[in-house]
């Protein structure tokens, strides 16, 4: 194994992407999905992206920005450069202050309010859902929520990503332990079967969620997404430019049903990025709404 590591280390040493090289497949990116890598970030292209050359036997990064914009094989190969570019560390019930305020303010008055309406049906989307724990983290507090009751409800949890690979991960429900490591040991003898080091989600959760790959900068995607009274993107637009943010948080706001929700990631913020939300503050989170 350490051989291995000291292959593959030393071939990425040996490639070095030239000042314009770097431009032309940082700003192609940002051209693709509006992740936004700052000047100072060359040596991430380069790492990340190295192994990338080698499996298609390329010699320079410039070969490899050719491959990208012009090759036969390049609408695969912008799948593992999403793949290879965008960092999937997650996990279930991660940040629990923030899901509490969800399951306990923001659902439980949404429920509510439905119900008060005689209807039952909630649309959740979940952008930016990586290998699919936080979607499922949302369907089994739905599940403990409204425990026998949810079988009378039309619930559908959209969750989307741009990178294909992790979709294909999340479809399976197949985790490790590493994923449930915040996960409150009730919750996970409750909704997950053992086999071995494999941890397999219950199917009723599953069935709540679909699984679609969206790029946040494709504006016809996102239009096509259906209305919901909830959204999560949690450390996702960290990625973005303040210009990126803007014009997702517009998508966000049309998406979003008069009274909807939205969560972001603890360490991001609306603020001078979007006056549309009215930020909503509890112990633990804030949850940005959009007025009825």
């Amino acid at each position: 194994m350490s051989s291995l590591f000291s292959r593959t280390t030393s071939f990425q040493r040996e490639l070095h992407a030239s000042d314009e090289e770097f431009r032309q497949i940082r700003d192609y990116i940002y051209e693709l999905c509006g992740i936004h890598i700052a000047d100072n970030r060359k040596y991430l292209v380069e790492n990340r992206l190295a192994a990338r050359l080698k499996d298609l036997n390329l010699k320079t990064f410039g070969e490899y920005y050719y491959y990208l914009r012009y090759d036969k094989n390049r609408r695969e190969e912008l799948n593992r450069l999403f793949e290879v570019i965008t960092t999937n560390e997650t996990s279930f019930y991660r940040n629990p202050p923030q899901l509490k305020v969800f399951q306990e303010v923001v659902l439980k008055d949404m429920l509510a309010e439905l119900k008060a309406k005689g209807s039952r049906r909630l649309r959740i989307w979940s952008a930016g859902c990586s290998s699919g724990e936080e979607p499922y983290t949302l369907g089994i507090i739905l599940h403990e929520l409204l425990r026998a009751e949810i079988a009378s409800w039309d619930i559908k949890i959209t969750a989307s990503d741009i990178s294909t690979a992790v979709l294909d991960a999340a479809k399976s429900g197949v985790y490790s332990d590493y994923a449930l490591r915040t996960t409150p040991p009730e919750i996970i003898r409750k909704y997950f079967k053992q086999d071995g080091k494999e941890y397999h989600l219950a199917e009723n959760v599953k069935k709540l969620v679909r699984f679609d790959q969206l790029n946040l900068n494709d504006k016809l995607q996102m239009k096509r997404v259906e209305r919901s009274q909830i959204i999560f993107c949690r450390n996702v637009i960290i990625y973005f430019d303040d210009e990126m943010k803007t014009r997702v948080m517009s998508s966000f706001y049309d998406n979003l049903l008069p009274g909807g929700a939205l969560l972001i990631g603890h360490s991001e913020s609306l603020h001078n990025i979007s006056r549309a939300f009215r930020p909503e503050h509890h112990k633990g989170a804030i949850v940005y709404r959009k007025d009825s």
